[in-house]
């Protein structure tokens, strides 16, 4: 029995031009065909910004917006073709209204987010299958968090400057934008199907011709533009030739079932590598797309112009770090900063840090969709954190420990926290890629709920361990504070 049960999708069914180039392709690389056309469609971004570039860079706001329209239009019918294209015409109309009838109030905002949110929970809920599927939801994910900041942002601009953070300052909208300023801004090709997040300002900024390193002129972004898509592409070669290797699917299997238990946490590890990878390639090879564009220029830092405005993963970090906290931080930027932004910040009315990172994962979790698996990964995500702040708070309170995490025994500790690292990463991922509880659950009880009783010792004994390790002194101290 599984958390969501499976529908015939009562949306309009959906038809797309059988292409025999791309089933032919599709089945030399050895992917499902959605697949193949996503990829294809984030690279055809290229093309479009080198038009904009090219053609459309000093040509009116109004052209411009058609352009950015209609090509993520193009886009959405190649990979979503017949009634699934409607879907984010309605929810683009919808927040439109809302915000030219309900004006900058309390109102609009609950309504924005309760009407966005419904949507896509509702188009989880009649789609939802056994599997993973690349459907009209994908995108529209995207699109409701851009359309929900479009009401806070527009919000925000009626208040007083003293009232805003620096960042509500930089994305607050001083005017109700017009149908097609909002149409281009969700349609923009660099963005609407995988990501980056962005404000309506930035996009606005664009479209205006202010993100370039060359005032009134195209960006000089080609070669930052380049390293990314470069980047992206690596990435994209190695998940094509290990990922069908490590499919999640073998988890069910008996065969899995048979190897040993160190067998069982060593695929977990790799396989946790392996498909964050498909990830990252999407998000890189969008990201130069938008850097293309222009979208990505993020001001002089040091004296040299920066191209991170839409980077959605910091790439050396997420390789290097043995932190949890450092994968977080390094994957998926633009969405965790939407959600610390217009969720967790505006949560300060609670008091409470904890509850406002509590509601932010719910949220992010009914945001990713409805199986059960997402809630307990997010579960997992927020104990494993709460347990590596208090050992990183011990290591630095305790002078013993402190001086072994900087002695000539720190690679082999790196070694360890690595392995440590990506084995419970890779755990905590199960049930996120396998959605329905009898299945992560058959997973989890093959490796003998390792994970949750690793943390949960962990969490349990670090009392002991700082009474242990850490001087009186400073133990009375920190109560104190």
């Amino acid at each position: 029995m599984s958390s969501v049960t499976p529908r015939v999708e009562t949306f309009p069914p959906t038809v797309k031009m059988a292409l025999p180039w791309l089933e032919n392709l599709s089945d030399s690389l050895g992917s499902s065909e959605p697949a193949v056309r996503l990829i294809l469609s984030i690279l055809v971004g290229y093309p479009f910004a080198l038009i904009y570039r090219s053609f459309l860079f000093h040509q009116s706001a109004t052209v411009i917006h058609l352009f950015h329209t209609f090509s993520g239009l193009a886009l959405a019918t190649f990979n979503f073709a017949g009634s699934q294209i409607y879907h984010s015409a309605v929810c683009i109309l919808v927040q439109f209204l809302m915000l030219r009838l309900m004006g900058r109030t309390v109102t609009a905002i609950l309504s924005s987010f309760s009407f966005q949110m419904l949507y896509l929970l509702a188009g989880y809920y009649f789609t939802a299958t056994e599997e993973y599927d690349i459907k009209w939801t994908m995108p529209h994910c995207v699109l409701t968090l851009k359309l929900i900041g479009l009401a806070f942002d527009y919000y925000d601009g009626g208040k007083e400057p003293a009232e805003l953070s620096a960042q509500q300052k930089s994305a607050a909208l001083p005017r109700v934008p017009s149908l097609l300023e909002v149409l281009g801004f969700s349609y923009f090709y660099g963005g609407f199907l995988v990501g980056p997040q962005f404000t309506l300002r930035s996009y606005q900024k664009l479209v205006a011709g202010e993100l370039s390193d060359s005032p009134g002129k195209p960006p000089n972004s080609v070669v930052p533009a380049a390293k990314r898509f470069s980047l992206g592409f690596l990435c994209l070669v190695i998940f094509a030739i290990f990922s069908p290797h490590f499919q999640e699917s073998y988890y069910l299997t008996d065969e899995y079932d048979a190897h040993p238990f160190w067998f069982r946490c060593l695929f977990i590890m790799i396989w946790a590598k392996i498909i964050l990878y498909k990830y990252v390639c999407c998000w890189l090879i969008a990201e130069g797309v938008c850097i293309l564009a222009g979208l990505g220029y993020n001001g002089m830092r040091e004296g040299q112009h920066q191209w991170d405005a839409c980077a959605n993963v910091k790439v050396w970090l997420f390789e290097t770090t043995p932190l949890f906290g450092g994968t977080i931080a390094s994957f998926n930027i633009n969405t965790n900063a939407w959600a610390a932004r217009h969720v967790f910040k505006r949560l300060k009315f609670l008091g409470n840090k904890t509850l406002s990172h509590v509601s932010t994962l719910l949220f992010l979790t009914l945001w990713h969709g409805l199986h059960s698996g997402y809630l307990m990964c997010f579960s997992m995500e927020f104990f494993i954190i709460t347990v590596e702040r208090q050992y990183q708070a011990l290591v630095r309170d305790s002078p013993m420990l402190s001086r072994l995490s900087n002695g000539p025994l720190l690679p082999l500790i790196y070694i360890i926290q690595q392995i440590i690292h990506w084995l419970f990463m890779g755990y905590a991922l199960v049930p996120f890629c396998i959605f329905f509880y009898d299945k992560w659950l058959k997973v989890y009880f093959s490796v003998y709920f390792c994970g949750h009783v690793f943390f949960l010792v962990a969490y349990l004994i670090v009392p002991y361990l700082r009474k242990a390790l850490v001087p009186k002194k400073e133990r009375s101290s920190q109560k104190q504070d």
